[in-house]
């Protein structure tokens, strides 16, 4: 099975030997790609022994300081939730998520890549991590007990896409995207210039705690896939209000 640019993250990893034992099940399912952002213990001999083989997944993994570092190259991105349901984001299974996740693997650039991201063994993801995310990832489960070890989360949607990119084998690739997807670090970049318009114009959060305005439009973006074309006419538009204020001051000064 040939390599495919689809990345494992773990995000802020309390226990060595889930990340040993996240390797192992990624080498099970043929994938290689794993960053752990800002993990308490690594290296660690007891990520190793649970690798349990899996070494060279754990001696190619990258550490990183921040999930924005993690994901800066990546054109498609879901995040793991035990949410079934999110008014605000779009929440798939793993089924579909592989569907996705190996259909924009196949049709990205080669510098370009998709990630699943994981969060604390204890918490998850904070919600202003999984707005980094063009979608959630629920494995749905008992309710009663739907709580999921991370290696068991790995594992799970390490199949899906195993036997997702099974199923499409040896067929060509969808006919690629005339403009690939926008990457997270173009989307940073288009959301530090948004809030440096809005901060100009005076355009203010007016929920009670004036912390998620920011957070809505990054779901909305991330629901919306725009492409780099579509980012630089946003970025284009917003730099046009720039001038013509800039213009204003000038007349009025």
């Amino acid at each position: 099975m040939h390599n495919l640019p689809i990345r494992f993250v773990l995000v802020d990893t309390s226990h060595p030997g889930n990340i040993g034992a996240v390797a192992r099940a990624m080498k099970n399912m043929a994938l290689s790609d794993l960053v752990l952002v800002n993990p308490k213990e690594y290296p660690s001999a007891e990520a190793t022994a649970r690798a349990s083989g899996a070494d060279d997944v754990l001696a190619a993994a990258r550490v990183v300081a921040t999930l924005e570092e993690a994901l800066a190259d990546c054109r498609f991105v879901v995040a793991t939730t035990a949410r079934e349901r999110d008014q605000n984001f779009r929440v798939i299974d793993a089924r579909s998520a592989a569907l996705q996740l190996v259909d924009e693997a196949r049709g990205v650039d080669a510098d370009a890549a998709v990630a699943v991201v994981f969060g604390t063994e204890r918490f998850g993801l904070t919600n202003q991590q999984l707005s980094q995310a063009n979608a959630l990832l629920c494995i749905p489960a008992n309710r009663d007990y739907a709580s999921l070890n991370i290696a068991m989360a790995a594992q799970l949607i390490g199949y899906e896409i195993y036997m997702a990119r099974q199923a499409v084998e040896g067929v060509p690739p969808a006919r690629p995207r005339e403009v690939p997807l926008a990457s997270s670090a173009d989307l940073e970049r288009f959301y530090t210039h948004l809030q440096q318009v809005m901060d100009e114009v005076g355009f203010r959060d007016r929920t009670q705690s004036g912390l998620h305005l920011m957070n809505r439009i990054r779901r909305l973006f991330g629901r919306a896939e725009p492409d780099i074309n579509e980012v630089n006419i946003l970025r284009g538009l917003l730099t046009a209000v720039q001038k013509r204020r800039r213009r204003a001051g000038q007349h009025n000064a």
